[in-house]
């Protein structure tokens, strides 16, 4: 079985939280990861123990702390989630910016890897869109570039036909 299918969301997130440290100041420091993540150091010497046994991180006590390539991998795996996750919310959704980071964060740790695939096809398909991609309209819901209730304007479904053809 795949190291990160046992991982639970709270090891996933230290290991994500340390790939962003990681990428800013080139290693982490427990107080920074605790910082980062609201929690106490206690809490973090476990996970980098439970994620240093898994072959993570390189970690030692009072020492600087990095991922593996392993580790570099199942964190930029989540990374991608939440970045799948956070667009899908803000770009298509169009939710608020502070609640879609809040659910990103919730759901990365739970959605299949087919469900991803095809959560970022849909999404590059809006973006690509011929008749220039769909987005929320408090009055109107889902609507065209052409501000027209989704599904129900001419000009688009022309437009997309023309592109067929």
């Amino acid at each position: 079985m795949d190291v990160s299918k046992r991982l639970s969301a709270s090891l996933e997130d230290y290991l994500e939280a340390i790939y962003h440290i990681v990428k800013k100041k080139q290693a982490a420091k427990a107080k920074d990861i605790a910082m980062q993540l609201d929690v106490n150091s206690s809490s973090v010497t476990g996970a980098l123990q439970s994620l240093s046994k898994r072959g993570l991180v390189n970690y030692a006590p009072y020492d600087l702390i990095t991922l593996t390539p392993e580790g570099s991998r199942i964190a930029e795996d989540v990374i991608r989630r939440h970045k799948a996750l956070y667009r899908f919310f803000t770009v298509v959704l169009s939710v608020d910016e502070v609640e879609a980071q809040e659910m990103a964060c919730k759901m990365e740790h739970d959605i299949s890897t087919s469900v991803l695939d095809r959560l970022i096809q849909y999404l590059d398909f809006v973006d690509n869109c011929p008749i220039g991609g769909i987005t929320w309209n408090e009055e109107l819901g889902f609507t065209c570039k052409h501000m027209m209730k989704f599904g129900s304007c001419e000009k688009c479904a022309e437009e997309f036909k023309s592109t067929k053809e």
